[in-house]
């Protein structure tokens, strides 16, 4: 019985009975086969169509299997190669896996076998392509295009951040909570040549100091209470990668002191053990403290310091780059908008002058909560001044602007009063056809009654003076 299998395969030989045969075996399948009879033949078809995989005898009339395994391997490399014999040998076959060769089979072919090589190749294919579009993925997420912004402060930032990624030089990323230091030491991973291997994160703020040694350099069994296994530590998980340090203030003295060694030597040894590793670890490291006014109390040691400061990298608050506020609103907007399935087109005026003359003292991460939290309880086509939390509006002078505006009244009574006379002149003008004035208004029927509720708009109310 034929199965319903995925991939387009191609078929060379010379031998028009072993091709028409393989062809149709393969067909029946289910694979789309094409056939070639000569290497000038198959070339020109690969320049025609991307084929998954190619099952190709070795002699030719014209060129032999080698030449076109090579042609392949610069000209479609993605494409899995399988070689035919009739005089096979373990030396050909050792060559033919060297040059690329995805399989190298003997004449005759048993159906079994060729079919077992053909799966192996296609699923080899789909893996591969499964990692470039994770690859893709990490790329577009954790890349240099990942961190928004386009005050001059930033751009100074890529710029730096560019120059020193491929390289092995320690990075100092200092900032404010919430800037995006992880984001920073994230892109640095990736457009380094190290974004392949491992990126290893650990906040050392979170863990108590009896644990952030043994995290980090890992232990033996029986190093202290508890230890009941061998435990292998963050630097040695992060070897021929990055491994980055948030908060790295917070280290204790014992631990500096066995930061300083790995990165002096590159070597460290567990906890409890004596045993001596070696690691190949770029070190990236965050901290929102100022590290001078740290080694001048003495919590920080001088000599670390020195020798973690090779490139240091400020992340600059949001409230100094105020500028970035709609271009970042607008890519979280975007981002929840997917999340939630809502379809929000917009910040109004209002809404964005308040967002930028706030402090934003919890820097990025607060306003990515601020637009998750507007996007939750936004009601309307677009995010308004009243989607946005109290303490936006508080304790700066766009507060006094906003009153002025607001006449005294609160923003959702301001916001109120313009709706209401709105809605009336709608019904007026439609004859108090609610179904037409809704249409009027862009907004469906149900919607116009419970404005008209919470509004007591009647015909009654409205005309009740006249």
């Amino acid at each position: 019985m034929a199965r319903n299998l995925s991939g387009s395969l191609l078929v060379v030989d010379d031998d028009r009975y072993i091709q028409s045969a393989m062809a149709d075996y393969l067909r029946g399948l289910g694979y789309r086969t094409e056939t070639a009879s000569n290497c000038t033949d198959a070339i020109a078809r690969m320049e025609e169509f991307p084929f998954e995989a190619i099952i190709c005898d070795v002699n030719l009339p014209d060129k032999d299997g080698f030449q076109l395994l090579q042609w392949s391997r610069e000209n479609a490399p993605e494409t899995a190669i399988i070689l035919l014999t009739g005089f096979g040998t373990i030396e050909s076959a050792v060559e033919a896996i060297r040059m690329g060769a995805f399989d190298y089979l003997t004449k005759p072919v048993i159906d079994e076998e060729l079919r077992f090589s053909i799966e192996r190749a296609l699923s080899q294919r789909q893996i591969l392509d499964e990692n470039k579009k994770l690859k893709a993925q990490l790329t577009q997420r954790f890349g240099l295009s990942s961190i928004i912004g386009k005050d001059y402060k930033m751009l100074r930032m890529f710029e730096l951040i560019e120059s020193v990624a491929d390289t092995r030089t320690t990075v100092l990323i200092l900032g404010e909570s919430g800037t995006g230091k992880t984001m920073t030491a994230r892109s640095i991973h990736q457009l380094s040549n190290r974004r392949d291997k491992p990126f290893v994160e650990v906040a050392c703020g979170s863990l108590p100091e009896s644990l952030l040694e043994s995290e980090l350099f890992g232990h033996v069994t029986g190093a202290f209470t508890g230890a009941s296994h061998d435990k292998i530590g963050k630097f040695l998980q992060a070897d021929r990668g990055t491994l980055f340090l948030d908060e790295v203030a917070t280290a204790s003295p014992a631990l500096q002191v066995k930061l300083l060694r790995v990165l002096q030597d590159r070597e460290f040894e567990p906890v409890g053990g004596n045993v001596t590793h070696k690691v190949d670890v770029r070190l990236v490291l965050a901290t929102n403290e100022n590290l001078e006014e740290c080694v001048k109390r003495g919590t920080f040691r001088e000599d670390l310091y020195y020798r973690i400061n090779v490139i240091a990298m400020t992340q600059p608050p949001l409230r100094d780059r105020i500028g970035d506020i709609p271009l970042l609103s607008a890519h979280y907007l975007q981002m929840f908008n997917e999340q939630t399935g809502r379809n929000i087109s917009a910040i109004d005026e209002m809404a964005m002058q308040a967002m930028q003359h706030y402090h934003w003292p919890g820097n990025v991460r607060e306003l990515v909560n601020v637009i998750e939290r507007a996007v939750v309880l936004c009601r309307e086509d677009h995010i308004t001044a009243g989607d946005l939390p109290e303490k936006l509006f508080a304790n700066h002078e766009h507060r006094a602007n906003i009153e002025t505006y607001l006449g005294g009244a609160s923003l959702k009574s301001a916001l109120t009063e313009p709706e209401r006379h709105l809605i009336i002149q709608a019904l007026e003008a439609s004859g108090w056809n609610r179904q037409k004035t809704a249409k009027t208004l862009g907004i469906n029927r149900t919607t116009l009654y419970k404005k008209m509720k919470r509004y007591e708009i009647d015909f009654e109310s409205v005309y009740k003076h006249i």
